[in-house]
């Protein structure tokens, strides 16, 4: 039986691919399908197939749905084919949305695309042929799973996250204890912690070590779906291995959290992961979970998001193992941090850091790998 047969969210990523500039349409499409009840990830504008396919490895997704206005699709299609064969993905389907001649459609289903649509087809029509497709999917044994973790193959991490996420009975299974740094960022939405987050997987990834991200995003509290969009501010052209990124939906855990976190971030550290960054959905006040799952705790702030009042609260500024000023390339970052070190003191490192100018993120990089 499946995972959509079990009555889990299905989970499709969206990809633009080439040069193709807007994305529109692919994010009504994003909405639309979350509304449906599905778990959606995005990875941006200006993907190559490559990362895509790498993507939709690491994320075990039901089915890749990639857009194309760009009249390419004779060209792209059969490159992601390849490249998901080369992974060792095949079982995931790949469906195509775009303006493409009728005459070309007997020839992509040929070489192996699943559906086609193209603009006008009705969103009750995409959304149950996704379903369809998800559904036929088999689900894979544990014992294969177990063996394939045990070798490093990281399709076999990917399925072990998703029975995780499933609570699927794992038997006598557990992961090697692992000696990751584990850190997690957090914050309140809209201080940038993805683009802060991919700078600095960057930069621990310069200096040799694996890195591994867990991306939380909020679930609808009406239908279950997620609009899972931290991925594309870390999404790459060039594919990295050793740069692991999934994402989660919060599934309705409280702390900003998403369920079964503990046992995700111990599945990644038995891996062999030097680092493993975990990002919580945007944070309030008491938002405090992130403490007791990760060794160093770090809170983003940007300008003019507080005074001393809010930053002597009680809460989320307690748990902070440092302090990261982002957007310092607006207004208002030295007042900002005179009264955030006026509030907390300055026992703990206050870092700044423009992530769109690529300022400060190196201090706070060698500040994980030494504190």
């Amino acid at each position: 039986m499946s995972n959509t047969q079990a009555g889990h969210a299905t989970r499709v990523l969206l990809a633009k691919i080439g040069l193709d500039g807007h994305d529109r349409g692919v994010k009504v499409l994003a909405r639309s399908f979350r509304d449906a009840g599905i778990e959606v990830i995005y990875t941006g504008l200006w993907q190559t197939c490559e990362a895509t396919m790498l993507a939709a490895l690491q994320e075990d997704v039901d089915i890749v749905g990639v857009s194309l206005l760009s009249a390419a699709h004779l060209t792209v299609m059969p490159e992601i084919l390849r490249i998901r064969k080369q992974l060792g993905v095949e079982h995931i389907p790949i469906v195509l949305g775009g303006i493409v001649p009728d005459a070309d459609q007997p020839k992509l289903k040929e070489m192996g695309v699943a559906a086609v649509f193209n603009p006008g087809s009705p969103l009750d029509l995409i959304i149950d042929a996704l379903r369809e497709l998800a559904a036929s999917q088999q689900e894979v044994k544990l014992a294969d799973v177990r063996a394939g973790y045990e070798k490093r193959d990281p399709r076999a991490l990917a399925k072990l996250i998703t029975k995780i996420q499933h609570d699927e009975d794992l038997a006598d299974f557990k992961p090697p204890a692992g000696n990751a740094k584990i850190i997690g960022v957090t914050g309140a939405p809209g201080v940038g912690k993805s683009s802060f987050i991919a700078k600095l997987g960057r930069r621990l990834r310069d200096k040799g070590s694996k890195v591994a991200v867990v991306a939380i995003d909020p679930s609808s509290p009406i239908t279950g779906g997620a609009l899972l969009g931290d991925r594309l501010r870390m999404m790459a052209g060039t594919p990295d291995t050793d740069f692991f990124v999934r994402s989660l939906s919060s599934g309705g855990a409280q702390g900003a959290l998403a369920p079964h976190c503990t046992d995700v971030i111990a599945a990644l550290n038995g891996f062999g992961f030097d680092y493993i960054v975990v990002e919580t959905v945007g944070a309030g006040q008491s938002d405090v979970a992130i403490r007791d799952l990760v060794d160093k705790t770090v809170l983003l702030l940007m300008p003019d998001s507080g005074d001393s009042v809010q930053f002597s609260k009680a809460g989320i500024m307690e748990i902070a193992s440092c302090f990261v000023l982002n957007k310092c390339d607006l207004a208002g970052a030295d007042a900002t941090q005179a009264q955030l070190i006026g509030a907390v003191g300055d026992d703990r490192p206050v870092f700044r850091v423009s992530t769109i100018r690529d300022e400060g993120v190196d201090a706070v990089a060698d500040w994980v790998a030494t504190s």
